[in-house]
């Protein structure tokens, strides 16, 4: 099976090739079209800003292929937001994958901080890739911007909102979280994506 992790200007790439690894996949890391394209799994993985991710997927044509592609997709945190149409880091467009806009938390109590940054639940609420039995677990979160609950919304996790812990269509799959550090929980998941 051919795993391709897309590199872009945003992306923690290390920690998901490593967690595949322990699950006894290789993946390739790569933003050339075609090993994209011609993969039978794709992740799209991210830690960064918006405006700058898109800029870099555009100069490259990758949004266009990001877009186009028939197989199985994962987005992952700033992936998951970078596949919806539009995001309020940086004010920009992006690729409209999901019909739902990107929003900054806006704290309005003290006590919650600001980025959500660690361990938090999730709630399942249409089936999807995420097994059913993980409902209520822990997985791990680091971010200051997000995806409210929509059409497309499979799992939601609440903090100082309720919104999209994970979102699905068609083939184009999408976590808030980092199954890649999410421990035994993230694996399954990881796990799970790879076997659809």
């Amino acid at each position: 099976m051919k795993i391709a992790i897309i590199k872009y200007n945003a992306g923690n790439n290390f920690s998901v090739e490593c967690a595949l690894r322990r699950l006894g996949y290789e993946a390739i890391v790569t933003d050339d079209p075609n090993e994209i394209e011609t993969a039978d799994k794709v992740i799209f993985p991210g830690v960064g800003e918006a405006r700058s991710a898109m800029r870099y997927l555009q100069q490259h044509g990758l949004d266009k292929v990001i877009c186009n592609l028939r197989q199985p997709v994962l987005g992952i945190c700033i992936g998951q937001q970078l596949m919806c149409k539009h995001s309020q880091e940086g004010d920009v467009d992006c690729l409209g994958i999901f019909d739902a806009e990107v929003k900054r938390f806006d704290a309005v109590d003290s006590d919650m901080k600001i980025p959500h940054m660690g361990w938090n639940t999730i709630n399942i609420i249409k089936g999807g890739f995420i097994p059913k039995e993980l409902n209520g677990k822990y997985v791990y979160y680091v971010h200051s911007y997000y995806v409210p609950v929509n059409e497309a919304t499979i799992a939601t996790t609440e903090y100082i909102v309720p919104y999209s812990a994970a979102l699905h269509k068609d083939n184009f799959y999408a976590t808030q979280f980092h199954p890649e550090k999410s421990g035994d929980i993230g694996e399954q998941i990881l796990k799970s994506f790879i076997e659809l």
